[in-house]
């Protein structure tokens, strides 16, 4: 699978982990994020979603696919992390 799409997989499995991580009872870590939240929290997501991969649109019209390829594995990390959340919250235990 190319880098491009392995990124927007990344962003659309950290949609989901995070709606359902609130649903859970998680909290948003990221102050940006919680500031795009005061339009609700599904809203604020999206939008955050529809930012990053604008930015990634960005380093693809750039070539810029090595900070693609760095900015995938951060976010690969922030799946695990909200199936962590997920896991330990009050529904995991």
């Amino acid at each position: 699978m190319g880098v491009y799409q392995i990124f927007v997989y990344l962003q659309l499995l950290d949609l989901l982990t995070t709606l359902v991580g609130f649903r859970v009872g998680a909290a948003e870590a990221s102050p940006f994020i919680r500031v795009l939240m005061h339009a609700g929290p599904t809203t604020g997501v999206i939008l955050s979603k529809v930012l990053a991969l604008g930015i990634g649109g960005l380093c693809v019209y750039l070539h810029k696919e090595h900070v693609i390829r760095w900015i995938s594995y951060w976010y690969g990390g922030i799946v695990i992390w909200n199936l962590m959340v997920m896991l330990a919250g009050p529904l995991g235990s």
